[in-house]
């Protein structure tokens, strides 16, 4: 049995290499005896600017205010609001205590009563204020990433955040939110949660300086919130009682499609590789089915195909197009769609081997269909092909707004036990 591996838009070699390591790590694991392969396209299929990007220009705000947020957050749960609001605005905790300070009775005063670095009657000459220690912890951290030998290290090299982690350590650190913050944050618990928004500031920065090229799912960004929190004498298991209240009722109340519109926004105007990728597939995908035909074809079967993104709209095309022609792409027993936008296109009548409301031909092989309901790119199979048994569509969650839920399933143990299981049920040996 043998694994392809056909990466999504926007791919280069570096992170086709990088994100290729992970995919096949994770099949050999389950899988010891098949042979894991890639399909790389990027360099010769991908969308270069050939005028330079002349054509673009500059890209303005538009007119007027944001449209009213709807009455719910449609299934998009408070956590990942709240990191949705971090990705926009990563100093936007420190701000709340920058503005708002802490009410009376939270500091380490006599009796618990402390009204805050402006007014508080118990500061001692020449003693620092706990929250500006914080503050001091954060800015002497390393400007570089840490070896990766440490767990800290560890974890940003392993999900592609350790590049933008300096500049995001560093912003936070200067801030005049944080700076203003440390102030305020004279007494111990008040230090602790200074701690917290600080280690999810630098976090949020970096994610959202990395953007779709994260790797990384909630539980890493947790856990890096966590390390960062204890290295500034915090407890991040106890969350910032004030600044995440706050945060917490915002993200209820605010809608998220801005943020969404801010994201395809940058993908429509910043859009080379990314968008352009896509734009040269539907104008000249030809090239690019002939070769994959002549990759997946170059070994013997059974083969699985693995396509992200635009790799398994030009799969789903390549079959289709083979199988209406009577002439199936040989060995393929299964197809693996991640965070494909396959069916969406079916629907527009933009994929070049169907027409609109036609069914999958015959020979058309299994396909699984694997998806996240935060991630854009992504869409359902089985609805737009109604009764057809070949299709599933099964559901991952990586805690992760978008555009980092995009790149995050190939972490997730449950997309490589859902292909286990499918592999199984197609009975390929």
């Amino acid at each position: 049995m043998r694994f392809l591996f056909v990466h999504g838009t926007g791919v280069r070699r570096e992170r086709h290499d990088r994100l290729f390591a992970l995919v096949r790590e994770r099949l050999a694991a389950r899988f010891p005896d098949a042979a894991v392969d890639s399909c790389y396209w990027g360099d010769r299929f991908g969308a270069t600017l050939g005028a330079g990007g002349r054509s673009v220009p500059g890209l303005k705000p538009a007119p007027g205010a944001a449209p009213d947020a709807p009455d719910d957050m449609d299934g998009i749960d408070a956590e990942t609001a709240e990191w949705a609001l971090l990705l926009a605005d990563p100093l936007c905790e420190l701000r709340v205590l920058a503005e708002a300070g802490w009410p009376a009775g939270t500091g380490s005063g006599p009796g618990g009563e402390d009204g805050g670095a402006d007014d508080d009657p118990f500061a001692m000459p020449g003693v620092q204020a706990a929250g500006i220690r914080v503050l001091a912890t954060l800015a002497g951290l390393p400007p570089a990433p840490p070896h990766p030998g440490d767990e800290l290290g560890a974890l940003l090299h392993g999900t592609g955040l350790a590049s933008d982690f300096p500049a995001a350590l560093d912003a936070a650190a200067r801030s005049a939110e944080a700076a203003r913050a440390a102030e305020r944050a004279t007494g111990d618990p008040q230090a602790r949660e200074l701690a917290t928004a600080l280690a999810r500031a630098v976090a949020a920065g970096a994610l959202a300086a990395a953007g779709a090229d994260a790797d990384c799912t909630g539980a890493e960004r947790d856990r890096l919130v966590e390390l960062l929190t204890t290295r500034l004498g915090g407890d991040a298991r106890v969350p910032g009682a004030r600044a995440a209240a706050f945060l917490g009722r915002l993200a209820q109340r605010v809608t998220t499609q801005p943020l969404l519109n801010a994201w395809r926004g940058s993908l429509t105007v910043g859009a080379t590789p990314a968008l352009g990728d896509i734009l040269r597939y539907q104008a000249r995908g030809h090239d690019l089915r002939e070769f994959l035909h002549a990759r997946i074809t170059a070994a013997p079967g059974p083969t699985v195909l693995i396509g992200h993104s635009l790799g398994g709209i030009a799969l789903v095309d390549l079959l289709a197009l083979a199988a209406a022609r009577g002439e199936a792409v040989p060995g393929t027993e299964l197809l693996v769609t991640v965070g494909s936008q396959a069916p969406f296109l079916h629907e527009l009548g933009a994929l070049a081997a169907l027409e609109p409301g036609a069914k999958l031909p015959y020979g058309f092989p299994r396909w699984l269909n694997v998806y996240d309901r935060q991630d854009v790119l992504s869409y359902l199979a089985g609805p737009v092909f109604p009764g057809d048994p070949r299709i599933t569509d099964h559901e991952i969650g990586s805690r992760q707004p978008f555009p980092a839920c995009h790149s995050a399933y190939w972490k997730q143990d449950a997309l490589y036990e859902r292909i286990e299981q499918a592999v199984a049920e197609a009975e390929i040996g």
